[in-house]
């Protein structure tokens, strides 16, 4: 995805024009996280799917030389490729987020089969809610067969609710508060725990629910946990959700449990949000072992 950040130079007023600083940059949910599991030296493969235009050239070609197989890329001309458009508030909050994603619904199940030969050798696949559900569905049911770990990354509150009975099937959902109310019909939770709780009750055995700079809830086994966010100085939150799940699965890849896995995804999303960039420009495999002002333990 082709993002367009406005970060408003005053406090936005609506129905007139507003002063904003605009910056521009390569985005998406499953494309921010791929590059920080290439940068912290991941082997990735990415599978999506472009327009036949210049910015999904651009897009592939980025992640290409940064070193993920981006052979699994497909390519459509029947809808550009998708663009998302932020406008920050004066206090770095997105204010108002619009997104042209219909070239999504392009990538199906056949898509899938002719990704499958070199997907099926994965450790772990993540997949977005950008997919349709038919897709998220047969995605489930091929990792179970080859026993790939399956993670999902909600996206949104919309395209979370396409994983209504997908629960059993999900082995790390990530996801943060409100979509996970929206997923579970259940707008009563105040905090991501009892979010985590009610993800519980609807199927999900294990996941991680972000609630902004409050902290982080972790399903696991059964029991919910509750964990402090990352203090840091932000002046974009653009990606550091991006941040968190690339974050964690570096580091359950490594070997690490869920809780010391977490950790490290929450310190790269604190770490995310003080730059302007949508992904730390400096990250590399070195950031859990002090790159990224580590915390003791922190590194395996």
């Amino acid at each position: 995805m082709f993002d367009r950040k406005y970060q408003a130079l005053a406090r936005l007023v609506p129905g007139t024009s507003n002063p904003v600083h605009s910056s521009h940059s390569h985005g998406g949910v499953a494309r921010n996280i791929a590059e920080n599991l290439v940068r912290l030296g991941v082997p990735t493969a990415f599978h999506s799917i472009v327009g036949a235009d210049a910015a999904g050239d651009a897009l592939v070609e980025r992640l290409r030389g940064l070193g993920a197989d981006t052979r699994g890329v497909m390519r459509s001309a029947e809808r550009p490729t998708a663009e998302y458009v932020a406008v920050l508030e004066t206090d770095h909050e997105l204010a108002l987020g619009i997104a042209d994603m219909a070239i999504f619904d392009f990538y199906s199940e056949a898509h899938l089969d002719a990704a499958w030969p070199q997907a099926s050798q994965a450790k772990w696949i993540l997949a977005d809610c950008n997919l349709q559900t038919g897709v998220l569905q047969a995605l489930a049911r091929r990792c179970a067969s080859t026993g790939a770990r399956f993670a999902v990354n909600t996206v949104s509150g919309p395209k979370a609710v396409k994983l209504h009975g997908l629960g059993a099937a999900v082995d790390l959902l990530f996801t943060n508060r409100d979509e996970a109310n929206t997923l579970t019909g259940r707008n009563i939770a105040a905090d991501a725990r009892s979010a985590a709780e009610a993800l519980r009750d609807s199927g999900f055995a294990a996941a991680v629910v972000t609630d902004g700079g409050k902290g982080y809830a972790i399903l696991e086994n059964g029991s919910v946990s509750w964990h402090e966010a990352v203090p840091a100085t932000p002046v974009d939150i653009t990606g550091a959700g991006d941040a968190f799940v690339a974050g964690t699965l570096s580091r359950l890849f490594a070997g690490d449990g869920l809780a010391p896995a977490a950790r490290a995804g929450a310190l790269l999303a604190a770490r995310t949000t003080e730059t302007l960039e949508s992904v730390l420009p400096d990250l590399s495999p070195a950031f859990f072992a002090g790159g990224g002002r580590a915390m003791p333990g922190l590194a395996s």
